[in-house]
């Protein structure tokens, strides 16, 4: 994967998260924006790399609800999941 294909996935993955959150509503999207700042000192963009740090944060704030948000994520990148930085995303969510 070259360095452009890998920033369009991380932005293509960036969006999906951001339209997930934003979807649950922008108080939900500050909410886990800040905790990740708080927690991890990162960004919504950083969850590519770590996809850890989300599902923790999710985890936290919203229990068992916090699948909700995975599985809006999941649909936003349904299309792309036969990629393999997609892929190794998603299972990572899981």
């Amino acid at each position: 994967m070259d360095v452009n294909d890998s920033q369009i996935k991380k932005a293509l993955i960036t969006f999906s998260i951001e339209r997930a959150l934003l979807d649950m509503g922008e108080p939900v999207f500050y909410k886990v924006s800040g905790a990740l700042k708080d927690d991890y000192n990162c960004y919504i963009p950083d969850c590519y790399e770590h996809p850890e740090y989300l599902k923790r944060i999710l985890s936290d704030l919203y229990g068992n609800a916090h699948m909700t948000i995975i599985n809006a994520i999941k649909e936003n990148l349904k299309e792309f999941s036969h990629q393999a930085a997609v892929q190794r995303f998603l299972v990572a969510l899981e």
